[in-house]
């Protein structure tokens, strides 16, 4: 596989080469700096796709790629030498044949954990050349998954545990490849489907969706539906469902007190259309005409007449007006029929909304109260308005063993040098209150040990922690070419990142203005990172 990467990794991967420099062992990080969209978490992803691609690191040197002819299709190390200027040497291309990811080592963060800024997701040990090599592609992988993620977490913390969550942003998405990394990346998240079929068959995300508007607008009248009979579930005769609906719509209207006249003939024969087709999966699509006058009497109708014959409607949808409180209008109608036709599931129907659905959006209807079970969000949820890219960063942090640093006079910018451990120390809530980040060679802390430690952000001054319990964060993933660690499956994966949001203290969680997360460094490498500082200025 062709790796993923910028131009610049291969001139520097060059003059590395020359400089007889390729083979010294190096190690590099991936963080970010800043909490997405201004809270103070994000949750890590894009673990496993790096993963898969690391072990199939390599530049083709021959063969052409399967159906196309090899004219059309140069080989990466033939492509690279066009673009590399000619008077690069033929031998590095040879040696760049050779290369694979066989002394690379990378330990991570479980997929699905929270990260927060400046902590590293996950640190790349390897060959200089090979280390530098890998920095677009593991970027690229992890930055917009996190972000996504972390989007669609945020959605769910607000939606609170009860509503069910569905992506439906295919059609908004950047591209193909965006849409289905946005349908399993919002499932980590904490959404429970997607629209997406494609989505579904790669990676198992439960799939939903019914009608959309244009079904119900290609209909005129009761006279289109075909078949327009249904077999009772618990057998029998086939009935007209065409004539029943009409029937009992004529109650409803009665109960409702709604004009028969005004209710759109067309969106009843959609309505039954789908019914006859689906019977055990009938849903409404109610705002194509008039909510009140039209679709949910046009609903009733239909979904009472299914009752008759032994089926039950699965839902309604809104896809426009104030969705709060026509959801508690709806029940109220829906609870109104139950109680008249004494049908007591009636009054349960869930209630589903859609309609450029925002964190504001599901703010709003938190203060004002709805009826609303499941809520389909799309541009919002897969494009990433608030925060368009994550800024995840690959730093240089030891090359031969002698400690890197980024020296800045803008302290979030400056890198902590040194390859390192990263522990977690919790409370005795069991809540995370700090990260800390010690050398790999410093002894691990132990729970109910005082800690000397240096907040980021604060390095001058020395703090005293005392952690309930003590988590060590990285894991080793891949080792001599080869992943070393069970990977889970995704449904694994939401898990583990719905217990990791949870363990979050409401403070640290809490989407606005919430609690900023320390991140410290040991007294240790504080020492090394004051030697150095003072070294280069």
């Amino acid at each position: 596989m062709a790796p993923l990467a910028d131009l610049y990794q291969l001139t520097m991967a060059y003059g590395h080469w020359r400089a007889g420099r390729h083979r010294a062992p190096a190690a590099a990080e991936l963080f970010f700096r800043r909490g997405p969209f201004r809270g103070a978490f994000a949750l890590g992803a894009g673990l496993a796709e790096g993963l898969r691609c690391l072990r199939a690191f390599r530049f083709s040197a021959a063969g052409p790629v399967w159906g196309l002819p090899l004219r059309f299709v140069p080989t990466d190390v033939a492509y690279l030498r066009s673009v590399l200027p000619s008077t690069t040497e033929d031998a590095f291309f040879d040696y760049l044949a050779t290369l694979d990811t066989s002394e690379v080592t990378v330990t991570a963060v479980p997929e699905g954990s929270v990260v927060f800024a400046r902590v590293p997701f996950l640190q790349v040990k390897g060959p200089l050349l090979v280390v530098q090599l890998l920095e677009t592609m593991l970027l690229c992988l992890v930055n917009y998954a996190s972000l996504v993620a972390t989007n669609a977490a945020r959605f769910r913390l607000l939606a609170g545990p009860d509503v069910k969550l569905m992506e439906m942003g295919l059609r908004r998405a950047q591209g193909p490849d965006g849409a289905l990394s946005a349908s399993k990346y919002s499932y980590i998240g904490g959404f429970d489907c997607t629209s997406n079929i494609l989505a579904g068959k790669l990676y198992g995300i439960p799939v939903r969706g019914t009608i959309a508007h244009s079904f119900i607008m290609s209909f005129t009248s009761l006279e289109e539906v075909q078949p327009r009979e249904l077999s009772p579930l618990a057998g029998g005769d086939p009935v007209d469902l065409p004539a029943l609906a009409s029937s009992w719509l004529g109650r409803v209207c009665e109960v409702l007190q709604t004009p028969l006249e005004k209710v759109n003939q067309g969106e009843l024969a959609a309505f039954v259309s789908y019914a006859v087709t689906f019977p055990r999966d009938f849903q409404g699509l109610l705002d194509t005409y008039c909510v009140r006058r039209s679709g949910l009497p046009n609903f009733c109708a239909v979904a009472l007449a299914l009752h008759q014959l032994g089926y039950r409607a699965i839902g309604v949808r809104l896809d426009s007006g104030d969705l709060a409180q026509q959801s508690k209008e709806i029940r109220q109608v829906l609870r109104t029929c139950a109680d008249r036709f004494q049908v007591p599931w009636f009054g349960t129907i869930p209630i589903a909304v859609s309609n450029d659905i925002s964190e504001q959006s599901l703010e709003e209807f938190s203060r004002e109260g709805s009826e609303i079970d499941m809520i389909g969000v799309g541009t919002n949820l897969v494009t990433c308005p608030l925060q368009p890219s994550l800024g995840c960063v690959y730093k240089l942090v030891e090359v031969n063993g002698s400690p890197c640093l980024k020296l800045t006079e803008d302290e979030e910018k400056m890198t902590i040098p040194g390859t390192k451990m990263i522990y977690r120390l919790h409370d005795a809530a069991g809540h995370p209150f700090m990260d800390l980040m010690a050398l790999e060679k410093e002894p691990s802390p132990c729970a109910g040990q005082e800690l000397v430690v240096h907040v980021l952000g604060h390095l001058d001054e020395a703090r005293t922690v005392v952690p309930t319990t003590v988590e060590s964060l990285h894991r080793t993933y891949f080792r001599d070419g080869q992943v070393r660690e069970p990977l889970p499956s995704l449904l694994e994966v939401r898990n583990h990142a719905q217990m990791s949001l949870n363990l979050l203290s409401p403070a640290h969680r809490q989407l606005h203005e919430p609690q900023p997360y320390p991140v410290a460094i040991t007294e240790q490498l504080h020492r090394l990172l004051t030697e150095l500082q003072q070294d280069r200025r």
